[in-house]
Order: structure tokens, then C-alpha cells, then sequence
């Protein structure tokens, strides 16, 4: 039945969005994507639903390779058994270029990311609802 409302919508031109609940429930991964520019994220806070996620990072302009990494508010970002493993990026990433971390699941909560490589900010807060 959801397939033929988001058809009908399609053809009416009317938004139809899958609740936050339902895409956990059907496996679906979405994309988080951050750029890195020299020494900062463009993005400093970032709002999402509770769900998984993939992390696609940009590297414009930095002029050597990137990174990203991802830890719970309030616990030691320098200590990686406390870093999401799983967040960080398949390759380094390259100027000019983008990569992508695994899925990671996303628990309501808030958490810190920076990049090990580009000197960026450690307060960098993602926030998950």
C-alpha cells in the first residue's frame, strides 16, 4: 500500500517521506555528508533522527588527506577503543575527493567528530533525536 501512496504522490507532485521508525524497521541506511575545508568542517552541529547512517566526507581544498572520526559527548576523544569504528572513513580521503564510512547505527544521544588529520575542532556536535 506505502508503494502506491508514494507512486500516487510521485505523479501528483505531493512530498510523501518514510517516518524515521519506519526506515530502521526496513533496514534503510542513510547518508550524513560533511566537507572539510582547512582546519574546520563547514558543518559544526548536525541534527538527525535516530537511525544508520553512512558518513560521506569532502575534502575541498585541505591539501593532504583527510579523515573522520566519531565519539560519544563526554567521553575521551584521544583514547580510539572510545572512537565509532565504524563511522570512520573506508580510505583516507584525498583532495578534491570523497569517501564513506560503513553504516553505523545511531543511537539517540549526542555526540563529537573531527578529523585526525585536518587540525579541526573537537566540538564539532552531532546531535541524534
Amino acid at each position: 500500500m506505502k508503494k502506491v501512496i508514494a507512486v500516487v504522490a510521485l505523479v501528483f507532485g505531493v512530498a510523501y517521506s518514510v517516518s524515521a521508525q519506519d526506515k530502521m524497521m526496513k533496514g534503510e541506511v542513510s547518508t550524513i555528508s560533511l566537507e572539510q575545508t582547512p582546519g574546520e568542517f563547514t558543518q559544526k552541529q548536525i541534527t538527525v533522527s535516530e537511525g544508520t547512517y553512512v558518513f560521506e566526507i569532502a575534502n575541498n581544498a585541505v591539501g593532504h588527506d583527510v579523515g573522520f572520526v566519531l565519539v560519544p559527548k563526554g567521553k575521551d576523544i584521544s583514547k580510539p577503543e572510545n572512537h565509532i569504528q565504524t563511522a570512520y572513513v573506508t580510505e583516507v580521503v584525498a583532495t578534491g575527493k570523497k569517501q564513506t564510512s560503513k553504516p553505523t547505527k545511531l543511537a539517540k544521544g549526542e555526540y563529537v567528530y573531527f578529523c585526525p588529520m585536518n587540525p579541526t575542532a573537537t566540538d564539532n556536535a552531532l546531535i541524534v533525536n
